[in-house]
């Protein structure tokens, strides 16, 4: 059974933070939304800090940041995961990650996490943020 979350309006840290813990404990998951999460803080300094990170390192060799949605969402995870251990590694390889709802998971109930909406002041969403770092969604 996959626990189906939806990630609209949730804070991209806290979710990720409550998804990480339930990885590790044997859950399958899956996100679905990705695009809506919110990143809290300035505008410019977000987007800032993005782009360093998809900046740093060669094309050749990494590190690799992602431009996609999706793809933040699941990296974010995994900075909260001991991925390069085998116990992490079988828990990241139980999380999916789609934008949108995919036909699989139309009609079915999604979950949210109560710690993670809270509404910050400023904000940006991580479909501004992929459309700054140059994905085209």
């Amino acid at each position: 059974m996959t626990a189906i979350i939806d990630a609209t309006g949730a804070t991209l840290g806290r979710l990720s933070t409550t998804v990480a813990k339930r990885l590790l404990q044997g859950e399958e998951i899956s996100i679905v939304n990705s695009e809506k999460a919110i990143i809290s803080g300035k505008k410019p300094a977000i987007k800032k800090r993005y782009q360093e990170k998809r900046d740093v390192g060669t094309y050749r060799k990494g590190p690799f940041y992602p431009r996609m949605p999706d793809q933040i969402v699941k990296r974010t995870v995994r900075g909260m995961i001991p991925y390069q251990t085998p116990h992490g590694r079988e828990a990241f390889k139980r999380l999916k990650c789609y934008m949108g709802v995919t036909k699989e998971f139309e009609g079915k109930k999604f979950e949210t996490v109560e710690g993670a909406k809270k509404q910050p002041i400023d904000f940006i969403t991580v479909e501004e943020l992929s459309r700054t770092l140059g994905a085209k969604i």
